[in-house]
């Protein structure tokens, strides 16, 4: 069970990282209203997307956050893998920024897998 929890918090925390407090401090930069604006979307849609990805990310980190908000939340982020990945293929070709959605993907449904066993493991 303690290793179940420590892989879990390992990769959620990863998640928050990488999904909430990056595009949170950087959203505003230049660089990243470039990469919206290359991809074709409009600037609004970057900031709606950050707001989501905090929100969803501080789902996934606070305990006391319900189960059905929790399982959205990790829906949410696997639209938003795969349709990343499929904007930058469409813009960019299969490169290098096309697949890496599909790593942080990978890293969420470890967490998802991890949250689902420490869960079973309650009842």
């Amino acid at each position: 069970m303690k290793k179940d929890k420590i892989i879990f918090w390992v990769t959620t925390t990863l998640i928050f990282l990488f999904e909430g407090v990056m595009p949170a401090l950087t959203s505003q930069t230049e660089l990243a209203k470039e990469g919206i604006k290359h991809l074709g979307y409009p600037e609004y849609f970057g900031n709606a997307l950050v707001v989501f990805k905090v929100l969803g990310t501080l789902a996934l980190m606070i305990p006391q956050v319900p189960k059905r908000l929790k399982e959205w939340a990790y829906a949410g982020f696997v639209f938003d893998f795969i349709f990343a990945s499929i904007s930058h293929a469409a813009v960019d070709g299969l490169g290098s920024q096309a697949f890496f959605p599909f790593i942080v993907l990978a890293i969420l449904l470890v967490s998802y897998f991890y949250y689902h066993k420490l869960e079973d493991g309650k009842a």
